[in-house]
């Protein structure tokens, strides 16, 4: 490590004092671009690709788990996989436009800056902290320095390392910018003293962007910099071509006129749980699922945190298809073979195992119950559209789950048309049914 910070500090420009971190009520929305949007990849390829990218996550988690002392763990699993949503953001002064992956489960914002030494390709040039009028790198001294998992200190100034629980991971300079947010026609947002990641040497896919935006819990993310510390995002039904939104601090708001007249439903909400040895991550209190109006048999100790800080339930933008814990998945299974009157099947092409043939003969009626997850104080009904999917050249109808053995991990397919806003300052997720290609 010591070799690594003589490089990245013989990088960095001169150090300078920041100014305070207070920004106020900062609201602005963004378009949330699927890392596969605009591809040539047919359906089957782009379900394969979400499965594997959801592979990749839960195997960083099951890595994880299998590490002795829980904090030593949380603090490898900044993040589990390179994500599915990119944002855009300028950087600097002037300002510099860049995209970034959206990240719900890690901290950190950072960039690949030059003079890069070990760095990913990337559309736009590295960024340039020399030519930034209000680029300062961040004292040891500084709070923010303190707030890294494993900070460190060359010649007064603040440098970092972090490791994303697979083959990516991110080494630089901790330092304040101006950043710059907006979509669109709406009105551009200048934030100074925005602390980040000035990476010099990276590894890892960065989905053809230039880093990573932490839109966790802890105190060096995007929302918990800016404040107030609220954001939502309603995410368009999978493999649209209408970008997905997401929108920050005064903006995230369920009770606009858009979102609760269109759906008729009532914003409903659920309280946070933290985790100790992952406190960045939204972890929730599962109570069951049900299948239709049949609640199934599951013991609540399948959606528990264990003591050492394994299993549990997290909802994550940056994995695709959810995760189920594993005597949950058999259990929503054998409802599902019940349920529906047709033969089973396996789809090995993609990778799911709770299949049916498709389409149904003529003389048999499938009706495909609603999918209802039931945490504290509140009920997510999935459509389903949100649970179900017709998979590859097969036409197989197949269960979007997969099951797990270290805890569940709700995913973005699950999320689809649902306007979901996570309220960090008063610990509430909350959600309701919304069409995400028009709000």
């Amino acid at each position: 490590m010591a070799s690594l910070v003589l490089f990245l500090i013989l990088l960095v420009a001169a150090m300078s004092t920041p100014a305070a971190h207070c920004h106020g009520n900062v609201g602005f929305k963004l378009k949330l671009t699927h890392v596969d949007a605009g591809t040539s990849y047919t359906k089957v390829q782009l379900l394969r690709r979400a499965v594997a990218r959801s592979k990749a996550r839960v195997a960083a988690l099951q890595a994880v788990a299998a590490v002795a002392d829980p904090v030593a763990a949380a603090r490898v699993l900044v993040t589990a996989s390179t994500g599915e949503y990119l944002v855009g953001l300028a950087i600097g002064t002037p300002p510099l436009y860049y995209t970034a992956i959206m990240d719900t489960g890690s901290d950190l914002i950072w960039t690949q800056c030059a003079p890069c030494l070990l760095c990913a390709d990337q559309p736009a040039p590295y960024f340039d902290a020399k030519a930034s009028a209000t680029y300062r790198a961040l004292p040891c001294r500084s709070p923010r320095c303190g707030q890294l998992y494993y900070p460190a200190c060359f010649q007064r100034v603040c440098v970092y390392q972090y490791y994303y629980g697979d083959t990516a991971s991110t080494a630089g300079v901790l330092a304040n910018e101006t950043f710059t947010f907006g979509a669109g026609n709406s009105t551009k947002v200048r934030v100074p003293n925005v602390s980040f990641g000035c990476g010099s040497i990276n590894a890892g896919d960065l989905a053809n962007s230039s880093g990573m935006v932490g839109f966790g819990r802890g105190p060096l993310s995007l929302v918990s910099q800016l404040g107030p510390s609220r954001f939502s995002y309603c995410l368009t039904s999978y493999l649209s071509p209408t970008p997905s939104r997401l929108y920050f601090g005064a903006f995230a708001n369920l009770n606009s006129t858009n979102t609760s007249s269109s759906s008729g439903s009532p914003v409903q909400s659920t309280p946070f749980v933290v985790n100790p040895a992952l406190p960045s991550m939204y972890f929730l209190s599962l109570r069951g699922i049900s299948l239709g109006t049949r609640r199934l048999p599951i013991d609540p100790l399948a959606f528990a945190i264990n003591d050492d800080g394994t299993g549990g339930v997290v909802i994550d933008s940056g994995t695709s298809i959810t995760w189920l814990q594993q005597d949950a998945y058999e259990a929503v299974r054998r409802g599902l073979l019940s349920a529906i009157p047709l033969p089973a099947m396996n789809d090995t092409d993609i990778g799911l195992d709770t299949c049916f043939q498709w389409p149904p003969p003529p003389n048999v009626t499938v009706t495909v119950p609603d999918f209802v997850f039931h945490f504290d104080g509140a009920n997510m009904t999935l459509p389903p559209e949100n649970y179900m999917l017709i998979a590859s050249t097969t036409g197989y109808l197949c269960l979007a789950m997969v099951p797990s053995g270290v805890g569940t991990i709700i995913g973005n397919y699950q999320q689809q048309n649902l306007h979901i806003l996570y309220d960090i300052a008063n610990s509430l997720l909350s959600f309701v049914p919304a069409p995400c290609d028009i709000i």
